[in-house]
């Protein structure tokens, strides 16, 4: 089983040589690189990210990595402390509920707007990348996969809403959501509850009833929400 300890701890990054990264588009290659160690976890809670450490790691001088750091910061993914730098974000139990919750109302806006401009194109997409998300599940080497296949379903089911602006702030609600469920996901192996929620939603979704299908997604979230919660808060509590 991968082990992936989200401890508060204190430890700066250790430089390391990486693979070089090329010089078109720096910042967004190094956002890319430390967001999915944030999410995987290599990164933790509370640890401190130093630019000289990171710079050297990916062997890349440092205004990069400053414009990366913003970037990420902007996200919620990282917060700027004073006197220590940029350090991994941590949420609180209730916090992580109230991220769900933001989620669950904007979500189910976007979904009410979005079943009457819903084709069988809309719908089959939707379906494909389930099926493809579902296979993913299965297999462990596909963990970093899991949030991405995630948000392509919901996105895919939103996306006829034609609200752009919005659909963007979800997807920040979602990456930041994404390393606390694939925590829960990879501990608790409840991988078959994560896909038969989604089915279900897309069966609803079906009918082109616009409250039906809100109804569903706010549980949906909403049960997500607390499971994490809940989850979050036992795993602190045993690695305290």
């Amino acid at each position: 089983m991968m082990f992936v300890d989200f401890g508060p701890i204190m430890e700066t990054v250790t430089p390391k040589q990486s693979a070089p990264i090329p010089r078109q588009s720096l910042s967004a290659a190094v956002v890319e690189r430390l967001t999915e160690k944030i999410l995987s976890g290599e990164l933790r809670e509370g640890e401190q990210l130093r630019q000289d450490a990171i710079a050297t790691e990916f062997q890349i001088s440092r205004i990069p990595v400053r414009e990366a750091l913003s970037h990420l910061a902007a996200e919620g993914l990282i917060t700027i402390v004073a006197n220590r730098g940029a350090v991994v974000s941590a949420l609180s139990p209730g916090e992580i509920m109230e991220l769900f919750e933001t989620r669950a109302v904007l979500e189910c806006y976007m979904l009410r707007c979005a079943i009457p401009n819903m084709k069988e194109d809309e719908f089959k997409r939707a379906e494909d990348i389930l099926r493809q998300y579902e296979q993913s599940l299965e297999n462990d080497s596909e963990v970093k996969s899991w949030g991405r296949w995630n948000w392509s379903f919901h996105s895919a089911l939103y996306a006829p809403a034609n609200r752009p602006v919005m659909l963007s702030f979800l997807k920040k609600l979602n990456i930041n959501c994404d390393r606390y469920t694939r925590l829960h996901l990879v501990f608790t192996r409840d991988l078959h509850r994560a896909g038969q929620a989604h089915r279900e939603l897309l069966d609803v979704c079906r009918t082109k009833d616009p409250e039906l299908a809100s109804a569903a997604l706010w549980k949906h979230i909403t049960d997500a929400g607390e499971y994490l919660k809940e989850f979050i808060k036992r795993h602190r509590e045993q690695h305290s």
